[in-house]
């Protein structure tokens, strides 16, 4: 945490814990917070301005989440990112994903392609170096959209919260060369499946997109040695 002076304003009117926790989840994922780094108990508490126990609590919800390691009496450190857990959450999403696009064929499939395409449209807009939150918070607006579309909205929570160590994966692979068009490309195919009532042509888009980042894993792990857990 060394170098963070910056106070952080949090609304009073909600948890502060849960605040916390959602602050430097978003900073781990986003690798702000790259692994290795020390969490200062002291410091975050001067930087969002409460006292030990809500910043006890964020620690011990990141610890949960196996996107911190505690060390007892010694210091909190962001964990590396865990390959075998990215793998998991990637089969999840696939088993998920791969059903909800065949489903999209058939339900709609020009209204929801016409909703994912202008999701789409918005994230060419920032498919730029220095927007790559907007791109990935849209590229996730997209697959969003697919469960919302796809009836089963209430199991993108439980993706979204298996997918930590894969979102970290996929944050240090989206600016590698090419990345970004390839999201693109990627969803386009999506989209011209679903409209054009082809499940099996929705699935394979699907398979290519979603096996992206882990099928260049050893580049990944060759070009961050030290934030990644083979």
């Amino acid at each position: 945490m060394s170098g963070r002076v910056q106070k952080s304003v949090l609304d009073r009117t909600r948890q502060v814990a849960h605040q916390i926790h959602e602050i430097l989840r978003d900073r781990i994922l986003s690798v702000e917070l790259v692994p290795g780094t020390i969490l200062s108990r002291a410091s975050l508490q001067m930087e969002f301005g409460v006292s030990q126990t809500p910043v006890r609590d964020a620690l011990m919800r990141l610890e949960e989440e196996a996107l911190v390691e505690v060390y007892p009496q010694y210091a909190t450190v962001v964990a590396r990112i865990d390959i075998d857990h990215a793998r998991q959450a990637q089969f999840l999403r696939l088993s998920i994903e791969l059903e909800a696009v065949r489903r999209l064929t058939t339900a709609c499939p020009a209204q929801i392609a016409a909703e994912l395409g202008e999701l789409l449209a918005r994230q060419q807009q920032v498919a730029s170096p220095q927007t790559y939150d907007l791109f990935d918070a849209l590229d996730k607006d997209f697959h969003r959209k697919i469960y919302e579309r796809a009836n089963i909205l209430n199991l993108w929570t439980t993706v979204r919260r298996q997918s930590v160590h894969l979102d970290r994966l996929r944050r240090l692979n989206l600016p590698m060369p090419g990345k970004m068009q390839t999201v693109l490309e990627d969803h386009q195919q999506i989209i011209s499946a679903i409209q054009s009532g082809r499940p099996e042509a929705a699935e394979i888009a699907l398979r290519k997109h979603l096996s992206g980042t882990l099928s260049i894993i050893d580049l990944i792990s060759d070009q961050f040695p030290d934030y990644v857990r083979r």
